[in-house]
């Protein structure tokens, strides 16, 4: 008999990764992944991806059983792959209703999906786990407030502090650029330089109210991490002296949170996601709030599906920026990049010079500086897609 090949240890562990993909329907091809590490990843996966799909309660009959499952995924897995298994578990298995269990919080990855999937159950949680789900809620919110708070201060301060011109600035407050271009008309040939007869500079009036913003947020599904970072910013720019913030949810009624903007955990609790939207109606409410529209900026989060009156909705934008309100549109305000969003009505939108487009977390302080310089936003809105581009 032909003598047989020594098994190749590194083939063989190939072989039995690709196992643990395809799951235990090639044990026969592939074999079974060995003992130990690999045997309980592929035990979590099988609990996971083997399941029968829409199965209620999932995992096990308890939620302890959840909790071990959610305990043996953070140690056998990324981070990032414990979020996307998180996520399938919700939708795979059905237990959006256990993970409001109290002992089950201390066991949930914390991150911007979790909080979504909290504030989406709403009044569904049980009056006994609202708040272990607000520790959890407030855990991912402080969070992302200690990421953005310091950027967003800075950029809106600066912004303001450069929209304020005078004529007699501070040395570190000169616009060079538009110091030159205004003086001009001085240069001395013979000594090749301009002599600045008059100064233009940035003022300061970061303590002074220099805009009013109102962000209005659409309450549909596909909006949940566009409401947990626009909460965030919310409560952040109320808390500046130089803005005045407001903030209004909206589906097909009209909810304003201006008054909790001190507790953005306030804010996500008083969401309710899904149903109807009238995006006119919400433009109408907000447009009852702004009171110097020359000072005022609009942020519309929306996919823009008009279950309203389309045409008084473009017609009430337009109306907007003929009044001097700088307007912005974003279909999103997360990582995640643009939902599904009503093609015809984003396109309306840029015939009025109007872009509709997602934007980051961490580029909204910057969009909000071009807005309160009144800078031009489609041009901004291009730049930034170049960038992800990498061009």
């Amino acid at each position: 008999m032909p003598e047989q090949p020594e098994p190749d240890p590194v083939e063989d562990a190939r072989l039995r990764r690709w196992r643990m993909v395809v799951g235990t329907q090639a044990d026969d091809a592939l074999g079974r992944p060995g003992g130990g590490q690999m045997q309980e990843m592929d035990r979590s996966l099988a609990a996971l991806y083997e399941a029968p799909s829409g199965r209620r309660g999932g995992l096990g009959g308890s939620a302890p059983s959840v909790a071990r499952w959610l305990g043996d995924i953070r140690k056998y897995f990324p981070s990032n792959v414990v979020q996307v298994m998180q996520r399938d578990a919700v939708d795979r298995l059905g237990i959006a209703a256990l993970l409001a269990e109290p002992e089950l919080m201390d066991t949930v990855e914390a991150n911007i999906d979790m909080v979504s999937t909290l504030i989406s159950l709403g009044k569904a949680i049980p009056e006994t786990s609202r708040a272990s789900a607000r520790t959890l809620v407030r855990k991912v919110v402080d969070d992302v407030e200690r990421r953005i708070a310091d950027q967003t201060r800075a950029a809106i301060t600066g912004a303001l502090n450069r929209a304020a011109t005078t004529h007699r600035p501070r040395p570190a407050d000169i616009d060079w650029n538009r110091t030159i271009a205004k003086n001009l008309k001085h240069y001395l040939p013979e000594y090749r330089t301009i002599v600045p007869q008059q100064l233009v500079g940035h003022g300061r009036r970061s303590q002074q109210l220099g805009r009013d913003v109102v962000v209005a947020i659409d309450q549909s599904g596909s909006m949940a991490a566009s409401i947990v970072y626009a909460s965030i910013f919310g409560s952040v720019l109320a808390s500046m002296r130089s803005i005045r913030t407001s903030l209004v949810l909206f589906d097909t009624e009209v909810v304003d949170l201006t008054d909790e903007l001190d507790d953005p955990v306030d804010v996500l609790f008083g969401a309710t996601l899904g149903g109807g939207t009238d995006i006119n109606q919400a433009i109408a409410y907000c447009q009852g709030l702004i009171t110097r529209p020359t000072e005022s900026i609009f942020v519309l989060i929306s996919d823009l599906y008009e279950g309203g009156l389309r045409d008084k909705m473009l017609a009430r934008v337009a109306a907007m920026t003929d009044a001097g309100i700088t307007v912005v549109v974003l279909l999103a305000l997360s990582d995640e990049g643009a939902p599904a969003f009503d093609r015809d009505i984003a396109l309306a939108l840029a015939d009025m010079g109007i872009p509709a487009f997602a934007c980051t977390p961490d580029a909204f302080p910057e969009l909000l500086a071009v807005a309160i310089g009144r800078g031009d936003i489609t041009a901004w809105a291009a730049s930034k897609e170049l960038e992800q581009r990498g061009m």
